[in-house]
């Protein structure tokens, strides 16, 4: 009987927590990420980063929901662009570590990171890997570029939880979970770290810089 509003990086009806976007039914709305559909997004930055690429990782947490779709995204652009993706799957640090281990042997040209929260908790050990490898990597959340990964691209964590304090007042006045639609993000965050793309021996790109919405120094 008590209404929850929530925020959620993975599809709520796929996860069975709504009956639909439009209608949620029940006593549940929120706002959800969708991150999964950023995939090819972040897979095209990657390849405007390093253009001669021809393999691409991805690492990814098996227990995801929206983990199928994250490797489908990927497997689809790199397909379409004539590219080889590579997938390794993590669970626990040791697994990241081990992942890295295998990332060694293969050198791929470079890096996306998967979205989802065991990975997004371990930003640091991430950015540190790939930075051992001297891997162009991307990321969902700008704490990564802060950290010193190269890039990232997702939705804004402050708008998106201003659309939910939104939502959260309607239902403190009265409305229904179940008639408020799922919302979806409306702002994208672009985050370039320039000193670890010298550090990476790479050129950005005017046109991203251009588009990028904070370059990190």
């Amino acid at each position: 009987s008590l209404p929850i509003v929530f925020t959620m990086g993975g599809d709520p009806v796929a996860m069975g927590l709504v009956a639909s976007l439009n209608r949620p039914g029940g006593n549940v709305t929120g706002v959800s990420f969708l991150t999964a559909d950023l995939t090819p997004k972040r897979f095209e930055l990657l390849r405007e980063l390093v253009p001669k690429s021809k393999l691409i990782a991805l690492i990814v947490n098996p227990g995801t929901p929206s983990t199928p779709d994250q490797i489908r995204g990927a497997q689809d652009a790199a397909t379409a662009a004539g590219m080889r993706l590579h997938v390794e799957r993590v669970r626990t640090e040791p697994e990241i570590d081990a992942a890295f281990s295998v990332l060694a042997r293969l050198r791929p040209d470079a890096l996306l990171i998967g979205t989802d929260a065991f990975l997004g908790a371990r930003q640091s050990q991430l950015v540190q890997a790939a930075a051992r490898l001297a891997l162009p990597a991307i990321y969902e959340a700008s704490n990564a570029v802060v950290a010193g990964g190269l890039i990232s691209y997702g939705p804004s964590i402050n708008a998106t939880y201003l659309q939910l304090g939104e939502y959260t007042g309607r239902v403190l006045a009265g409305a229904k979970p179940a008639t408020l639609p799922i919302l979806q993000p409306t702002t994208f965050e672009l985050f370039i770290n320039l000193r670890t793309a010298r550090a990476l021996g790479l050129t950005i790109p005017q046109a991203l810089l251009l588009r990028a919405d904070e370059v990190v120094q």
